[in-house]
């Protein structure tokens, strides 16, 4: 079993998707839009270009995403992603790159139990952790 994190955005899930790439060096292996799904119809004018369903891939991590109907969005509660690199090299490039225009909550550096830890909410509203342990 693999548990993967499904991110809702509020019109914003394609251009996430590309930063996403940029950020973890990985890529989209399927997108549809609400426009070119059986639901095209049913969707309202202002959805059609909009992400009904994503799914991005980087080694072995998968995110899916999409957009969220007009009214459904929420802003992401209760809950951080949290990623683990295996130095503090990796922790500081990947906190540089995805934490670009976001809110940062905890700056990276070094921690009790941690090489190097940071906490931040990316451009796109989606809060995250980076975790590099001290070795046990």
């Amino acid at each position: 079993m693999k548990l993967n994190p499904y991110l809702n955005f509020n019109g914003r899930c394609d251009e996430a998707l590309k930063f996403y790439e940029k950020c973890f060096g990985g890529k989209v292996v399927f997108k549809i839009t609400y426009g070119e799904s059986p639901m095209a119809k049913d969707s309202p004018p202002e959805m059609q270009k909009q992400i009904l369903h994503a799914r991005f891939v980087a080694g072995e991590n998968i995110l899916m995403c999409s957009d969220c109907p007009p009214g459904r969005y929420a802003e992401p509660q209760g809950l951080t992603i949290s990623i683990n690199v295996e130095t503090a090299e990796e922790a500081e490039k990947l906190f540089a790159a995805l934490s670009e225009k976001g809110t940062i909550c905890m700056p990276i550096g070094e921690t009790f139990w941690a090489v190097r830890f940071a906490m931040f909410t990316d451009q796109f509203g989606i809060p995250w952790m980076i975790n590099c342990e001290k070795a046990g």
